[in-house]
């Protein structure tokens, strides 16, 4: 299984998800207790192979700011976890994954029509737009037809429940933020265990 451990803030982190396997790294520009500067974000990917998805995560960002981010950190994938428009997704070059807050079937109709390459299924908002840990109903995304669009399964992800989530979605990759925490901050025995299982899963 594909797995994305978001809310990167340090090198230590980093190395350890890419030690046990991560194929993708997400570093938040938005505002949440895990956001990082387009430069402290640059010192982390600067350390990290070159042919791995790091993800700048960002919410109702203009495009000017995104690109100028982009440029200084070296990230090589966007992540839009707002509200932003079709025609916005578009206009960028680098492949888009577009968050869904997913609370009933019928928001899967909008992740169709999306043009972006990789849809992002999280939780209802809290707080933040994003990283709250509380899971989704899955069953609602059970079995659906997403077409061609690249599923990424977020919300409330852990180790307990990571097997359940996976064999009931059937998604392109998962993606782990609070899940992978002690106290607001990165676990490295978590990372390693939440890697183990998800890499032992094949659907």
């Amino acid at each position: 299984m594909n797995v994305k451990i978001c809310g990167i803030t340090t090198i230590d982190a980093a190395t350890a998800a890419i030690q046990y396997g991560a194929n993708a790294l997400g570093f938040v520009f938005a505002k949440s207790k895990r956001k990082l500067s387009a430069q402290q974000a640059k010192e982390i990917i600067d350390t990290l192979p070159e042919g791995l998805m790091k993800v700048g995560v960002f919410v109702n960002e203009s495009k000017e700011e995104i690109e100028k981010i982009v440029k200084v950190s070296g990230i090589n994938a966007i992540q839009l976890h707002g509200d932003e428009t079709a025609d916005f997704a578009s206009s960028f070059s680098l492949p888009i994954i577009k968050a869904f807050s997913i609370s009933s079937q019928e928001d899967l109709q909008q992740v169709i029509s999306f043009p972006c390459d990789y849809a992002l299924l999280d939780s209802p908002r809290g707080q933040y737009h994003g990283g709250n840990g509380i899971a989704f109903d899955w069953s609602i995304i059970k079995d659906y037809n997403f077409g061609n669009t690249k599923i990424i399964l977020a919300g409330g992800l852990n180790e307990t429940n990571l097997i359940e989530a996976v064999y009931t979605t059937n998604p392109f990759m998962v993606d782990v933020s609070s899940g992978v925490e002690t106290d607001g901050k990165k676990d490295l025995e978590k990372i390693k265990n939440f890697l183990r299982i998800a890499k032992s899963v094949h659907i």
